[in-house]
This record gives structure tokens, C-alpha cells and sequence, in this order.
């Protein structure tokens, strides 16, 4: 069988599926991310001329594979989050960033060091690569379409901290590779460096140009062209162009791309809320994403029947558990301690810390850079917390969206009523209807 042709014939079957299966599986508990993960596993069960799902051999593929489909999907949560850019609307997103996710790396590297037994390279990057919620997998628990309104605090905060924290991921990969080299070549750490170029000056001048060229764009977007021939054009490749001027600009001087992009978006989303071109920016950046994620899950799927997983013990089961059920929850429930939420929103926050294609993109940006002995062992480990986070998470966030769904609409017709509403409750944007928080 002609490999070329058979890969020719899966892309066009993972298109099929990208376009079509989202709305099949809309009112379905079952996740598109788990159909993809289950389809790779089939295809690469028996001999079929597939390229080998070998994410070692592979690394610098998976990293701009990785890379690319992140990007992707950072514009479209840009892009999509309807709520203004305060500090004081942003309140959640700054606790799970500032208090969330250094708990969740903590905890990977105590999990790391004193039940996996790694060096301290190894369970430094192990907690990093695990940190970020992931922006790619987790559609089923991020807001809705531009300007549909009605964003409710679960799916914003889960929304603008997937975009923030691979930026806020990266010095700590940064550090894990430093330590790592400095092993191999028996010298220091360099902290000054570390402080000096991987925190300070790569994340503000990724906040920085992401800001600076968002609003170039901007004006070249909306500003410098007529609203009507903008509208009319209906161009999406737009979305792929403020991806790669963003990253290109912000990866030549040094900076995290990741977090240009996202801030960017942010920034063009901001200045012209109302314009209808961002549902088109946002249709195009969903349609790439769908693709490039059908086709990294069915690699992992592959990767997974072909012995990712490798034999494992109890150790990697129990860190991998610990991860997803306790460390990322715990933490997201502690940052939210007063944040004046239902216990059921806290919960679904803390819960819903999706792990995915962005762990996969640091782990091979690591070993790109640095020799780590527990590579093969870091690979099992990450991949079985995707996994696990891919089936708990993808099984269970539409039901329990849905009863959260319930429960506002419950309590919002409970607040009309008090305040002497009559009929139906108000509809999103109609007068008199009651806040959302």
C-alpha cells in the first residue's frame, strides 16, 4: 500500500471528522478530543503505512506541530473573550495564574523528585510542562463565539488563563533546561541570566509586543480599510497572518511568542468589540485548530498503541493520578478562596485544568535543548496525565457544563422574580435582565 496515498486519504478523513464531529458530538457526553485519541489508536493497531508516532525520535516535528496548533488556538481565545480587560474583571484569571499554577508547579516537582526520583532538572520540567491549562483541548469548557455575550466565570477564567499561562509556563522550561546543562557540564546555574532574560525580559516583552503590534494591526485592520470592504472580503487568512507577524516578530527579539499572541488578540478584540469581522477571524482560527489538533491525536492515539506508555508502574500511575485529581484542583480551589463564587463554580475552575498539546510542545521543546537522562520515563508520565486528563475531563465537561448552565438560569429566575419581573426571564443584552454574577 502506497504510504503517500494512505496519508493523503487519513488527512482528508481527519478533515472530515474536524468539521463535522463537533456537532454531532455537541449534545453528547463523549469529547472530540476523545473520538480522535481512540480513531489514532485503531489506525495504528495494525501494520498500516503510517509515519511512527515516536514523539522521541521525533521531537523537532512534535515541537512545530506543537508549536503551531497552540498558536492556533491562543488567537482564537483571544479573539473570543467578550469581557473587557480590567484588572478588577480579570480578578480569577490573576488568582490561577498568580497562586494556582505555582502550586501546580510545586507539586509536580515534589511528585517529581521524592516518588519518581528525578534529578532536580527532571522534576523542575516535569511541574512546568504540567502547569499550563491547555488552550487547545479544552473547547468544550471555553466561551462561546464573539459577541454571543453572557460569559459566565467558569468559562472565562478557564478561557483567559489557558491564554496566559503557556507565556507564563516558559521560564520555568527555561530553568529546567539551565539546570539540566549546567549538570552535564558541571558548572552553576547562571540565576542573573535566568531572572534577567527568561522572566524579565521575555515575558514583558512578550506583554509588550504583543500589545504593540495588536494595535498595529488594529489599525491596519480596522482603521486604515473601509468597515464595508472589510466585512465584504470575509478573508479569514487574516488570523493565520496575525500569527505568524505576532510570533515572528516577538520570536526574533526574544521574547514569548505564545504570549504575544495572545495578548494581541486580546488587544484587536478590545479596540473593536462590535466589528463582525472577528467572528470571521475566529471561524478560520477554529477550522485550523480543529484540524491540526485531529491530526496530533490521532498521533498520540497512535503513540499510545505503539508503547508511549511503556511499563508502567505504580509510581507513574500515582503521580499522574495525584496531578489531575489533586494537585490542579487543589490548587484552583485554594486561589479561589474568596472570590465571592459558587462552590460549584470553584469546583468546576478547579477541576477543569485540562492538560494537553501544550505540555507536549514544552516537553519537546526541553529535549530540543538540553539532555535529560529520565527522558523516556518524562515522556510516559506526560502522556499518561494527558490521557487521563483528555478521557476525565472530556467525559464529564459537557454534563457538568450543562448542570451549570441549569443552575444560573435557575438563579437568575429566581433574582427576576424577587425583583418583581413578570413572564420570561430576559434574554442576554435585553433590559431588565438580571447580572450574571
Amino acid at each position: 500500500m502506497d504510504s503517500y496515498k494512505f496519508i493523503l486519504l487519513l488527512t482528508g478523513v481527519a478533515l472530515l471528522g474536524a468539521a463535522w464531529l463537533p456537532h454531532l458530538l455537541k449534545q453528547k457526553a463523549l469529547s472530540f478530543p476523545v473520538a480522535y485519541v481512540a480513531l489514532g489508536a485503531l489506525l495504528y493497531l495494525p501494520q498500516l503505512p503510517l509515519p511512527p508516532p515516536d514523539p522521541v525520535q521525533n521531537s523537532v516535528i512534535v515541537e512545530r506541530f506543537t508549536e503551531l496548533t497552540v498558536l492556533v488556538a491562543l488567537l482564537g481565545a483571544g479573539i473570543r473573550i467578550d469581557t473587557q480587560f480590567n484588572w478588577r474583571r480579570w480578578h480569577l484569571t490573576w488568582r490561577l495564574l498568580g497562586i494556582a499554577m505555582p502550586i501546580t508547579i510545586a507539586g509536580g516537582v515534589l511528585l517529581g523528585q521524592h516518588v519518581m526520583g528525578y534529578s532536580l532538572a527532571a522534576a523542575a520540567l516535569l511541574g512546568a510542562v504540567l502547569a499550563p491549562t491547555d488552550p487547545v483541548l479544552a473547547a468544550d469548557i471555553q466561551v462561546s463565539a464573539p459577541g454571543e455575550g453572557g460569559e459566565d466565570p467558569v468559562r472565562f477564567s478557564l478561557t483567559s488563563e489557558a491564554g496566559l499561562n503557556d507565556g507564563l509556563a516558559f521560564p520555568f522550561v527555561w530553568l529546567a533546561i539551565a539546570m539540566a546543562n549546567a549538570a552535564s557540564n558541571g558548572t552553576q546555574v547562571d540565576w542573573a541570566h535566568w531572572w534577567g532574560m527568561d522572566v524579565a525580559w521575555r515575558l514583558l516583552g512578550g506583554l509588550g509586543v504583543g500589545w504593540a503590534v495588536g494595535y498595529g494591526l488594529m489599525h491596519l485592520l480596522f482603521r486604515v480599510e473601509r468597515d464595508d470592504v472589510l466585512s465584504r472580503t470575509s478573508d479569514g487568512l487574516t488570523a493565520l497572518a496575525i500569527i505568524l507577524i505576532v510570533y515572528g516578530i516577538a520570536e526574533l527579539l526574544h521574547v514569548y511568542g505564545f504570549l504575544a499572541v495572545f495578548v494581541a488578540a486580546v488587544v484587536i478584540r478590545h479596540y473593536e468589540r462590535e466589528h463582525e469581522y472577528h467572528n470571521t477571524l475566529n471561524l478560520f482560527a477554529e477550522q485550523c485548530e480543529r484540524l491540526l489538533m485531529a491530526l496530533l491525536l490521532i498521533g498520540f492515539g497512535g503513540a499510545l498503541a505503539t508503547g508511549i506508555l511503556g511499563t508502567l508502574s505504580w509510581r507513574e500511575w500515582a503521580v499522574a493520578l495525584v496531578i489531575v485529581l489533586v494537585v490542579r484542583p487543589l490548587g484552583g480551589w485554594v486561589c479561589l478562596l474568596g472570590s465571592g463564587l459558587a462552590n460549584s463554580e470553584r469546583w468546576a475552575i478547579a477541576m477543569f485544568g485540562v492538560r494537553g498539546i501544550g505540555s507536549f510542545y514544552y516537553l519537546a521543546f526541553a529535549f530540543n535543548h538540553a539532555e535529560f537522562a529520565e527522558r523516556d520515563s518524562l515522556w510516559s508520565v506526560v502522556a499518561l496525565v494527558v490521557l487521563l486528563s483528555v478521557l476525565i475531563h472530556g467525559l464529564s465537561a459537557k454534563p457538568v457544563m450543562n448542570r451549570l448552565d441549569r443552575w444560573r438560569e435557575l438563579q437568575r429566575a429566581w433574582r427576576w422574580r424577587r425583583r418583581g419581573g413578570h413572564g420570561p426571564v430576559p434574554a442576554p443584552g435585553e433590559p431588565g435582565r438580571p447580572e450574571d454574577v
